[in-house]
């Protein structure tokens, strides 16, 4: 019954890292490709490594902590991506309405210059 189950979420788990290539794919502009890569990719990764936890509960440590750095780093590297992309102007989307970000650093030019 242990071996359905991890099976079953290591499946889920997949549609997730699917879900996030075709995400990659089909998202406009490259901070919305980095959400869509990252959300999806760090809950299916957790979830394979879930499933497997279930299906070989010897390994739980170890995945334990693999699942503990993908948490830590998925969300890191794309913070950084993210804030690299918007430093060299890269391109949003169209329908992008408010950059926050560069409402935020011309604030702290315009603050500091005075």
């Amino acid at each position: 019954m242990s071996e359905l189950i991890g099976s079953i979420v290591i499946l889920v788990g997949a549609f997730f890292l699917f879900s996030a290539g075709v995400g990659l794919l089909r998202m406009p502009d490259v901070f919305t490709r980095i959400q869509a890569g990252t959300k999806a990719s760090t809950l299916g990764n957790i979830l394979v490594l879930a499933g497997l936890g279930i299906y070989h509960p010897d390994w739980s440590l170890k995945l334990l902590i693999i699942a503990y750095f993908v948490l830590l780093t998925n969300p890191l590297s794309s913070h950084a991506l993210s804030r690299a992309a918007h430093a060299i102007r890269a391109p949003m989307a169209a329908t992008t309405v408010v950059d926050a970000l560069r409402d935020e650093n011309d604030g702290g030019v315009e603050e500091g210059s005075r």
